[in-house]
């Protein structure tokens, strides 16, 4: 361990990560987990089928996808902290403008461009946050599970404060979301102006690196993209259907808190463990939380599915950039986190459109829970052949 991993530069780093980590909670928790909460008061509202419902969530990936394939452009011409602020910026004002709108093509729409502009967030953040670990490589899982943690406090914050407005309609809530937004945009400029954003070249002729050795882990994120945004999606839904609606809002809170502390339960096994383990064993406890509403409706296993969900799914999402770190060359790193991006994008598109199908076939939304669970078991299994790296992150 450096000897500067106990003192000041650490706390600093802690500071940038947590301020830096609004990004995930504007990207992620407000512009898409949110949603859920939504979901069956504007499904209940506007008469839509789950199809209809699981698109809105599926535009959001659309765009997601093709936010990740523009952002290495936009990186380009504006750098990270500027991409970091414009994506922010465009997230929150297409979240308020959902809130007058009632017409299926507008809100689809807005729902593509804040996937786009929360996938420019996220590139961009996710570059930033592997810069500045560099000068504490014995914590980098810790601190790049504190800046994918953001999410748990953008669901969090979501459900103390929606489930009132929500109340009365589903309007006031997405301007909640929209403001909360660009607060949290402006509370993020401080520690953006001072956070490292430049990249090593890579080196003069050599030839472009190849991605291939993290085809394994490609092929088990497809796996998460699908399974988890399935279950994020519809899970508020399939509690009110089966008589626990009073559990939605300590449900979301539960999940949103153990979003909020699972760097501190992963990151250990991120930093230490071969390949692609540690991502192994979150996707099957995904599996698990998933699987465990179909198994009982009992209000323990409901928040016990959603403490185990909370706690794995935004950490396989940070181990790809620890996984990243640990394969690739660093002049690399911007084209690994983008190709994960890219591939996670593309299985969210599908997720909520299957999941959505299976909800209104006779299988219902059982049926589409199972199928998140059994693709994330999957996806469990595809990490066994990650070979292993260059080595921990403890030890680089």
């Amino acid at each position: 361990m450096l000897p500067e991993a106990n003192g000041s530069g650490l706390r600093r780093a802690l500071f940038d990560m947590l301020t830096l980590s609004l990004g995930g909670a504007v990207a992620l928790g407000f512009a898409r987990f949110a949603y859920a909460l939504l979901l069956p008061v504007m499904r209940a509202d506007l008469g839509w089928s789950f199809t209809l419902a699981g698109a809105m969530n599926a535009a959001n990936a659309l765009g997601y996808l093709a936010g990740a394939l523009t952002a290495t452009a936009v990186v380009r011409g504006l750098g990270l902290r500027r991409t970091f602020a414009l994506g922010m910026a465009v997230t929150g004002l297409a979240l308020l403008g959902c809130a007058p709108l009632s017409g299926e093509g507008p809100l689809l729409a807005l729902r593509f461009l804040a996937g786009a502009s929360g996938a420019w967030v996220l590139i961009s953040g996710g570059g930033l946050a592997a810069l500045a670990v560099r000068a504490h490589p014995a914590r980098s899982a810790l601190l790049l599970g504190v800046f994918y943690s953001g999410s748990g406090l953008g669901i969090v914050l979501s459900a103390l404060f929606l489930p009132p407005l929500l109340g009365s309609g589903w309007r006031a809530a997405w301007v909640a979301l929209g403001a909360a937004s660009l607060l949290s945009l402006w509370l993020a400029l401080g520690t953006l102006a001072r956070l490292p954003e430049q990249t090593p070249a890579p080196p003069s002729g050599a030839p472009r690196t190849p991605l291939t050795p993290l085809a394994w882990s490609f092929a088990a994120y497809t796996c998460f993209g699908v399974g988890y945004i399935a279950y994020m999606t519809f899970i508020v839904a399939f509690l009110r259907s089966v008589g626990a609606g009073d559990l939605v809002t300590p449900f979301w809170a539960l999940l949103g808190a153990c979003v909020v502390a699972n760097p501190y339960v992963w990151a250990r096994p991120s930093a230490h463990a071969p390949g692609a383990r540690a991502m192994g064993a979150k996707l099957l406890t995904l599996a698990v939380g998933a699987a465990l509403p179909l198994l009982s409706t009992h209000p323990a296993a409901l928040l016990l599915s959603g403490a185990l969900f909370g706690v794995s799914f935004v950490a396989v999402v940070a181990f790809t950039t620890v996984l990243t770190r640990r394969v690739l060359p660093e002049h690399a790193w911007g084209r690994g986190i983008a190709a994960f991006t890219t591939i996670f994008a593309l299985g969210q598109v599908l997720g909520p459109l299957l999941t959505g199908a299976l909800a209104d076939s006779a299988g219902g939304l059982r049926l589409g829970l199972g199928v998140s669970a059994g693709v994330l078991l999957l996806g469990a299994a595809l990490t066994l052949g990650q070979p292993v790296g260059r080595g921990s992150e403890g030890e680089r």
